[in-house]
């Protein structure tokens, strides 16, 4: 399984789901000119409403800009609209109703305190939105209400870890995956709770826009950049929480150097352990290899430059430490499903000529 560099283990990193093509993506050229709508999301509250799952998508969602413009229209909604309980002693005022679901391209349901009866008026909502074609998503215990509208069934799915085996009980349909921060299974994501919904919605916006916008919306945030996901045949693989920060060092010392050839021998080394210590201990970290984590790193470097900078493939490949142009298309290929040229097509952050 490891080998000299990361280059050399492609086959042990999962893709990620296919990032839109240039049909599907809001910001596109058309005959020379930007032809943009903004993605419209809807944010469900269902109170009792956490208020940090509801101001999540909103404080994260709005950083988005493309060409200088909004990338989304976020509007609060709830079946009744006017003053809305929350899990705290506060309340909160929203203005729109359930009519907005309809509208969106992205509905995401915040995390409520209210399990025992989900509001039918949501999920017969929910259920309109996804045989519409829309994304569906939720953020902890969010996920009861897209299980009760049965859009989990058959599907991998997670919630906040206190909830697992109440919600596996009522929801034996479900996958549940627990222990990890958010899952995609087709149009269908869960994350676990509270700031996992952070994740969520920056994997939204990096496969709807691209990295170097997730990144950026992720600095301005003052919290950690995209984290990696995968993809097994179409569905977005389980993405673990970190169990410990002894290699962060290390890892943020690899972050400097993807340029250069790293070998496992360069990163125990760094980290003053053994190669065999530091398989071990970087994948309980981590839940990957020190060369699966590596070779993302390596790619996501990759398509920054590419939305960011005019450089031919082959620089734009051995910044990142691939190597080659060849090397390049292949992982990136595998990872989302596009050549580096038909990617910077779809997400270049460079105005058009």
């Amino acid at each position: 399984m490891t080998t000299a560099t990361a280059v050399q283990e492609p086959a042990q990193v999962p893709a990620e789901a296919p990032v839109p093509t240039a049909a599907e993506s809001p910001a596109r050229t058309v005959t020379g000119a930007r032809e943009f709508r903004p993605r419209r999301v809807a944010v469900i509250a269902a109170q009792p409403v956490s208020m940090f799952n509801l101001a999540v998508p909103d404080m994260l969602f709005a950083r988005v800009e493309v060409d200088g413009r909004p990338g989304y229209e976020v509007e609060m909604c709830t079946p009744d609209p006017g003053v809305v309980a929350t899990s705290g002693p506060a309340q909160v005022v929203i203005g729109s109703g359930l009519a907005a679901v309809d509208r969106a391209d992205t509905v995401i349901v915040a995390g409520t305190g209210s399990r025992e009866e989900p509001d039918p008026r949501v999920v017969e909502a929910l259920r309109r939105a996804a045989a519409a074609g829309a994304r569906v998503a939720s953020i902890c215990s969010g996920a009861y209400l897209l299980a009760e509208a049965g859009l989990l069934d058959g599907r991998r799915a997670t919630t906040y870890w206190m909830l697992t085996e109440e919600f596996e009980q009522r929801y034996p349909a479900v996958d549940v995956q627990p222990d990890v921060l958010f899952i995609q299974d087709g149009p269908m994501l869960t994350s676990s709770g509270y700031a996992a919904g952070i994740d969520l919605c920056l994997h939204i916006i990096r496969t709807d826009y691209g990295a170097a916008v997730a990144n950026s919306v992720a600095r301005h945030a003052l919290v950690a950049p995209v984290r990696c996901g995968g993809q097994a045949q179409f569905t977005e693989t389980p993405l673990p929480a970190e169990t410990g920060t002894s290699f962060a060092e290390t890892r943020a010392w690899a972050m400097t150097r993807l340029d250069q050839p790293l070998t496992l021998t360069d990163l125990a080394r760094h980290a003053a352990v053994s190669v065999r210590t530091l398989n071990r201990r970087f994948r309980a970290e981590t839940s990957l290899s020190p060369l699966q984590w590596l070779l993302h790193q390596r790619i996501q470097r990759a398509r920054e430059l590419l939305e960011t900078t005019t450089l031919p493939v082959d620089q734009v490949a051995r910044a990142c430490g691939l190597g080659t142009a060849d090397s390049l298309r292949q992982h990136l290929t595998r990872r989302v499903g596009l050549t580096p040229s038909d990617y910077r097509a779809n997400f270049s952050r460079l105005p058009v000529a």
